[in-house]
C-alpha cells in the first residue's frame, strides 16, 4: 500500500504538555457520519484532561455525504487544531481503513507515545482514555489495552478474550457446560470479570497500542477485510513479547452493529466474515489447523443437535446465523479445492 502521507500541519497549532504522553485516535467511518460526529462530541470532552490527544476520521469511500458532513462539523465546532478527516478513493476494509490513521500519526512530526483504535458506533465515557493512558504508563510490559464495553443499556459486552484456536471451535460449537470446564482456557468468550487481567485479545472497537508494538509487530493485515484483524494482530504482538490486558475503568459504550450493518443473529454472515476467520486459521495454525478446526466445530454442533432432538438440554438460545455451518465448510472447502487456500499469508506485508 503506498499512500502520500504528507502531514498536516493544523494539527500542531496547540502547546503541548511535554510531560503528559501524546495520543492519536483513529476512527474509521463508512456510511456512519452521524454516529462518528457523536463519538468526536464524546472524545471533546476528555480534552481537559487528555490535552496531548488528537483524532483522525478516515473515511473509508462512503459513497455518501459522510466526509463532506464530518468536516462540516469539524470546521463548525473549530476543532481543526485536533481533528482531521481523510477521504479515501476505495474501501480497502476495516484493518486497511486504520493503518493509514496509523501510519500518518507514526509519520507526523509530533512525538506519538500511543495509537487508539475507536469505533464510530462508540460513545467514550468520563475518564476512559485517561484511564488506559494511566494504565499504560505504569505497565510498561504491556503493548495493548482494551476498554470495558457495554451496549446502550449500559449491559457490559465481552471485550476481554482467549484466541481462538481448534480446540475452541469444538467448544463453540457443543456448547455444553461439562466441556467448557474441561477445556476452559479455549473457550473463546469467557465470563466477563470486572478486574484488569491479561487476556489474549481484546474488542477492536476500543484498544490501545503502545507505538513500539508497531515497530516490532507491523501494521494491521490488510488481508482482513473486516473482523479477525485485532485478534490476529494481538496474537502477533503477545509472540513478539507483549502483554494483552483488559483495563475496566476505561468504560465505553458500544452501539455493536451500527458501523458494520451486522446486527441479527439471524441473517446469513457474509463472505467476507468466513474469509477472515479462515484467514486467520491458516495464518495461525496451517492448512491442517484450518481442517481440524472446522471438523471439531461440525463434531461439537452436530453433538448440540443431538441433545437438542433428545431434549438432553438446549445447549443455550442462541441460534446461529442462518446457514452458518453449510457457509463456513463448503468456503474453505471452495478454498482449499482452487488453491487459494495456499496463497493465504504469502502477501506482501503493508
Amino acid at each position: 500500500m503506498r499512500l502520500n502521507l504528507k502531514p498536516d500541519l493544523h494539527f500542531f497549532e496547540h502547546v503541548q504538555d511535554p510531560v503528559t504522553p501524546k495520543i492519536w485516535i483513529t476512527i474509521v467511518n463508512y456510511r456512519t457520519a452521524k454516529l462518528a460526529i457523536d463519538c468526536l462530541r464524546s472524545i471533546a470532552e476528555q480534552i481537559a484532561e487528555t490535552s496531548n490527544l488528537r483524532a483522525i476520521v478516515i473515511d473509508n469511500a462512503s459513497g455518501d455525504r459522510s466526509v463532506e458532513e464530518l468536516t462540516a462539523f469539524v470546521e463548525g465546532e473549530g476543532w481543526q487544531t485536533w481533528v482531521s478527516v481523510v477521504s479515501l478513493d476505495r474501501n480497502g476494509g476495516f484493518a486497511f481503513g486504520n493503518n493509514v490513521g496509523i501510519v500518518k500519526s507514526l509519520r507526523s512530526p509530533e512525538n506519538v507515545d500511543y495509537i487508539m483504535l475507536l469505533n464510530p458506533d462508540t460513545l467514550v465515557q468520563d475518564g476512559a482514555i485517561r484511564a488506559l493512558l494511566e494504565f499504560m504508563e505504569s505497565h510498561e510490559a504491556v503493548g495493548i489495552a482494551g476498554s470495558h464495553l457495554q451496549n446502550a443499556v449500559g449491559r457490559p459486552e465481552s471485550s476481554a478474550h482467549n484466541a481462538p484456536s481448534p480446540l475452541g471451535e469444538l467448544v463453540a460449537g457443543a456448547r455444553l457446560g461439562a466441556l467448557d470446564g474441561v477445556l476452559q482456557r479455549y473457550v473463546v468468550t469467557p465470563p466477563i470479570r470486572r478486574d484488569a487481567h491479561p487476556c489474549d485479545w481484546v474488542s477492536g472497537a476500543s484498544l490501545i497500542v503502545r507505538r513500539k508494538v508497531f515497530d516490532d509487530v507491523g501494521l494491521l493485515d490488510e488481508g482482513y477485510f473486516l473482523y479477525f484483524e485485532e485478534v490476529d494482530f494481538c496474537r502477533r504482538a503477545k509472540k513478539a513479547g507483549w502483554e494483552i490486558w483488559f483495563v475496566p475503568e476505561s468504560r465505553i459504550v458500544h452501539f455493536e452493529g451500527s458501523s458494520t450493518g451486522i446486527r441479527k443473529i439471524a441473517q446469513r454472515r457474509p463472505g467476507y466474515w468466513y474469509d477472515s476467520r479462515r484467514r486467520y486459521f491458516v495464518k495461525h495454525f496451517g492448512v491442517l489447523g484450518l481442517v481440524a478446526a472446522d471438523i471439531l466445530w461440525v463434531i461439537g454442533r452436530s453433538s448440540l443437535l443431538l441433545r437438542r432432538a433428545l431434549r438432553l438440554g438446549s445447549g443455550g438460545a442462541a441460534q446461529d446465523p442462518k446457514w452458518f455451518t453449510l457457509d463456513l465448510v463448503w468456503g474453505d472447502l471452495r478454498a482449499l479445492l482452487t488453491g487459494a487456500i495456499w496463497r493465504i499469508g504469502r502477501e506482501p506485508r503493508p
